[in-house]
């Protein structure tokens, strides 16, 4: 099991692919890393060597930021926005979608399970 940026990526997969898994790694940051770290991308992460995983971790940290520095950025993005009150900041406030979405419809990822507002159905008549 290789561990990078201090994930532990599956050791089935191919190294592409595991890479992913590292919060900050996309498809085509994968790639890149692979080619600068001389690294065939279709390797299984079971046969790499430690030298390569050592050229891959080297590249990681030299030219991305991954993980938890990554999280500490983007989650003191989302507070300045906050903190200012803007328009941006008071829909992730609001826990509603803060790229123009609609929201009158879908939205569901952000609002969470609908609710229905009770009172709205019609009552029976029952006999009495």
């Amino acid at each position: 099991m290789a561990r990078i940026s201090g994930i532990t990526i599956p050791a089935e997969k191919q190294i592409w692919v595991a890479l992913t898994y590292v919060y900050g790694i996309g498809p085509k940051s994968s790639q890149d890393i692979l080619t600068r770290a001389k690294v065939e991308p279709t390797e299984r992460v079971k046969n790499l060597t430690d030298g390569e995983v050592a050229r891959i971790q080297e590249v990681i940290n030299t030219d991305y930021t991954v993980e938890g520095e990554l999280q500490r950025i983007v989650s003191g993005n989302i507070k300045r926005l906050k903190d200012i009150k803007a328009y941006r900041g008071l829909r992730h406030s609001a826990n509603l979608p803060s790229k123009g979405q609609r929201t009158k419809t879908n939205a569901r990822t952000r609002r969470g399970r609908k609710t229905t507002v009770g009172g709205t159905a019609k009552k029976v008549a029952s006999k009495t």
